[in-house]
């Protein structure tokens, strides 16, 4: 298995286990919203049923920005190397290693140390589009672009 595969096989993992969480917090969620519409003792349970409401509204949101992690995971071609940095480009820098595709955190391989971005985080809208020698500047911290895969 590639570095590439092996990092994008992290990330699905990643996003497979955070959708199986919300998945189950909505289960709860509506679970108990039932029970609160069982019962009719008034202003205590109106109040109980709001709370779930946003509670399941906040949930759902997180639904969608997963299934969005799940869609751009599916985009990421990791078999067309480029010279320029883009999405499932693996980035070494002089001071961290980045996986242009999902914010998945920290992911380590063998006894290396790689970043899953989002394009769109701060620091995935400056890495897009360089090259190797290329010196990025982030939250004052200068580095340098010294190989893309």
């Amino acid at each position: 298995m590639t570095l590439k595969e092996k990092l994008i096989s992290k990330c699905n993992d990643f996003a497979l286990e955070r959708k199986s969480h919300i998945d189950t917090q909505i289960e709860e969620i509506n679970e108990a919203l039932f029970e609160e519409i069982k019962s009719t003792a008034g202003d205590k349970h109106e109040t109980g049923r709001a709370m779930l409401q946003m509670e399941r509204e906040k949930v759902g949101n997180q639904f969608k920005e997963v299934e969005e992690m799940i869609k751009t995971l599916r985009k990421v071609d990791i078999s067309s190397p480029s010279s320029i940095v883009h999405l499932g480009s693996i980035v070494f820098t002089s001071k961290a290693n980045y996986f242009i595709a999902i914010s998945a955190g920290q992911i380590k391989i063998g006894n290396e140390e790689f970043y899953a971005i989002s394009s769109s985080t701060p620091i995935g809208k400056i890495l897009m589009s360089k090259a190797v020698g290329d010196e990025v500047v982030f939250r004052d911290q200068k580095f340098i672009i010294e190989k893309i895969m």
